[in-house]
């Protein structure tokens, strides 16, 4: 899948979505009586670019950090990776089993299953055949036919994906899993804890998803700028990183159809695109969690987003097919 990042960062690095903008020069800052010397490392990982961003009194520190965070995105693409042939997700895909799974790939999977259990299925990771007939059709430039969908469509069920420390297994015939709506979140949130155990206490780590540690080199929080899906160029909003993490998906990300009437996003029970929305973000505890109610909140499409953010205990910002968009009220925003 092409991705994308839907924060834009002030590292001068341009890229779709979202940023970080009030950014220190690279010479670091000073904070108290410490200098802080501030290191970045930028990498292709999950078939984008991702950035990170640290600060330590002593540079060798920080930069032996960067060396464990990227070390930290290798393993996660290592178990979780659809670009990666020889990955254990793409194994498991092939051989429909996988034994003895590594505990991350576990984890992960379980926090899926939850999700699509409480999201009633909106929130799927065995929408993998559904992609599959997008793509191939893609290849002819047209859609997949109404029969093709439904094919695709019974290979696709949560309910039928086993995870255990044991084994992981694909219950029916075709059935794919893709973690493309988790795994950047969930590498977030590794990465996050990787560099606190290094003592970082102040960083920007953009996975593809985005969460922070401490503050940029002044006073104040991270902000990031929220792109609008249909111009490159401008930002809706600026959204404050407050704790949480902050993960967005958007119907320019990947399309199927010049209209972006049909995208990377699915609503499992139809086997197409959910209609109303354009772009979703949503700040939650965990990067991970953010990233798969993206796609929840995309389903639910405008009211039924605002609702349910209550119910899960997050903030959200929605933005139509318009481009009318309304965030709850827990979002600290900036103007753009």
């Amino acid at each position: 899948m092409k991705r994308r990042n839907f924060l834009r960062s002030g590292l001068g690095m341009g890229v779709a979505g979202l940023a970080a903008s009030g950014w220190i020069g690279p010479a670091g800052a000073v904070r108290g009586s410490d200098p802080l010397q501030w290191r970045d490392r930028t990498m292709l990982g999950f078939g984008t670019v991702l950035t990170l961003r640290v600060a330590h009194a002593d540079s060798h520190q920080a930069e032996r950090s960067l060396d464990a965070a990227v070390e930290t995105i290798r393993h996660v693409e290592a178990q979780m990776s659809l670009f990666k042939s020889d990955s254990a997700l793409s194994r498991l895909n092939r051989e429909g089993a996988l034994l003895r799974p590594h505990p991350d790939l576990v984890k992960v999977l379980q926090l899926a299953q939850s999700v699509s259990a409480r999201s009633q299925g909106a929130f799927d990771v065995t929408v993998q055949p559904l992609w599959a007939a997008f793509e191939q059709a893609a290849g002819r430039k047209a859609l997949p036919s109404p029969e093709a969908v439904t094919a695709a469509r019974a290979a696709v069920g949560w309910q039928h994906l086993s995870v255990s420390s044991d084994a992981i297994r694909l219950g029916r015939p075709g059935m794919g899993v893709t973690l493309n709506g988790i795994a950047q979140g969930f590498a977030a949130d590794l990465v996050r804890t990787r560099l606190q155990a290094f003592g970082i206490e102040h960083a920007l780590v953009n996975a593809g998803e985005w969460t922070a540690l401490g503050q940029p080199g002044h006073d104040g929080p991270w902000l990031l700028g929220l792109q609008d899906p249909r111009d490159a160029q401008a930002l809706i909003a600026r959204l404050a990183l407050d704790g949480r993490s902050i993960a967005v998906s958007a119907d320019n990300e990947c399309s199927f159809s010049p209209d972006r009437r049909h995208h990377h996003i699915f609503d499992p029970r139809t086997g197409y695109s959910p209609a109303e929305l354009s772009c979703v973000a949503v700040a939650a505890p965990s990067c991970a969690l953010a990233d798969t109610l993206t796609k929840v909140m995309f389903v639910a499409g405008r009211e039924g987003a605002l609702r349910l953010a209550r119910e899960w205990n997050v903030d959200v910002l929605v933005v139509d097919k318009q481009g009318k968009w309304q965030a709850t009220a827990g979002l600290q925003l900036h103007a753009a």
